[in-house]
């Protein structure tokens, strides 16, 4: 295959990691948020069960209090947040559940208010910003409102009030922080799964560039060598066949010539099939293959050929040699079918920057603005565009020049 062909390479796919949001980074790196949730509660468990001022009863209810707010974030809540797709009720629900909880615990033992430290980072993965706001900011006030309540409440408010103070700022600014990390989150799982979506496009129209790519290749192979193969196989059958009543050593001859064309078409065919060079470059030079092509027209017609170089023409890249004897084929053919020429002069000129290929006859011409139904001169032009040459045809009522121009 060709190397600007485009190849279709398997994709590299993304890892269960990496694909769509139940495996994004927020979801992979949730299980921190459980240790954190798990760490408060056993202190908080601990704290409750260690004063000395609830009596047994009491502390056995706030901990039981706890208990069901760890237990109503696994069973409803932890879903709830990782997976983002819950509606807005959901969320509330879920936070109204935990809210009361905690009151009730704070009501009982006011130490409870230290889980406020895990409520706070839930309210704001569950809720929108605003509302999430809202409730940290109310439920702060939980420590004051349990000051007031002691005996000595002007003592305690001295020491709470400036902690109350600092979580009623801290609380928004790490929420912001958490629905900032929650939305960037979002936004890579999107644009994850919008470039697996992207990645399967490339690799389709990839695929399909590639198969049309080959198949113009091989239309353009065919056409300069097995179609022109047998247009001259019919063109000495035929030859052959008008000269079996009369000369028919010059038809032996003719027939010797279609066997030996014959033979060359198929080694050109099994080239073909095996992605090799012409078959014609494949025992000779450029030089060679060149002059017998032109040996064969001055056999199997009465056109009379001529060729010369200047230059080296040993240097050349195969790809450019490949091109500069198709375009070699494709021109003698036309010459032989269509120009009525007498004579045609081939030149390949060599230099330090580019090969020049000519091929001129004195044939009828034809005119080069009318579209034609042929494929020579168009897979000759696509041929040189391919290595940056050009192709350029000029034809009259004195014959038809075609030039190949390809950079070294």
């Amino acid at each position: 295959m060709p190397a600007d062909v485009p190849v279709d390479q398997p994709p590299r796919g993304l890892s269960a990691g990496e694909r769509g949001t139940g495996g994004d980074a927020w979801t992979r790196w949730f299980w921190l948020w459980d240790v954190y949730l798990g760490i408060g509660y056993v202190a908080l468990v601990a704290m409750a069960l260690g004063t000395d001022e609830p009596t047994p009863a009491a502390k056995a209810v706030v901990t039981a209090l706890l208990s069901l707010m760890a237990a109503w974030y696994v069973v409803f809540g932890r879903r709830t947040i990782v997976s983002r797709r819950e509606s807005p009720a959901r969320g509330r629900i879920f936070i109204a559940g935990e809210v009361a909880l905690l009151v009730a615990a704070v009501a009982i033992e006011p130490s409870a208010a230290f889980a406020l430290f895990a409520v706070c980072p839930l309210v704001f993965m569950t809720l929108r910003l605003v509302e999430a706001v809202a409730v940290t900011v109310a439920i702060n006030l939980l420590p004051l409102a349990a000051a007031i309540m002691e005996e000595d409440a002007g003592q305690v408010l001295a020491v709470v009030a400036p902690l109350v103070l600092l979580t009623a700022v801290f609380s928004p600014l790490l929420g912001a922080w958490i629905h900032r990390i929650v939305a960037q989150s979002a936004e890579r799982g999107a644009l994850i799964r919008e470039l697996e979506a992207s990645r399967g496009e490339v690799s389709r129209l990839s695929r399909e560039a590639g198969v049309a790519a080959e198949r113009a290749r091989l239309a353009a192979e065919i056409h300069d060598t097995l179609a022109q193969g047998f247009t001259s196989l019919v063109t000495l059958v035929q030859a052959a066949e008008s000269e079996l009543d009369g000369d028919r050593d010059k038809a032996r001859r003719h027939l010797r010539l279609a066997a030996r064309t014959a033979r060359e078409n198929l080694g050109e065919a099994r080239a073909l099939v095996a992605g090799l060079m012409p078959s014609a470059l494949g025992t000779g030079s450029l030089d060679e293959a060149i002059r017998r092509q032109v040996e064969r027209l001055a056999e199997e017609t009465p056109i009379q050929a001529t060729y010369r170089v200047e230059g080296e023409s040993a240097g050349l890249p195969t790809v450019t040699e490949v091109l500069l004897l198709r375009a070699v084929q494709e021109a003698l053919t036309n010459v032989r079918k269509h120009s009525g020429a007498s004579a045609v002069s081939i030149c390949l000129r060599v230099d330090g920057s580019a090969a020049v290929l000519r091929v001129a006859d004195d044939g009828t011409g034809f005119d080069i603005t009318r579209p034609s139904d042929g494929f020579g001169l168009v897979g000759m032009r696509s041929r040189a565009t391919q290595v940056g040459g050009s192709l350029s045809v000029h034809s009259g009522a004195s014959g038809t020049t075609v030039e190949v121009e390809v950079p070294r």
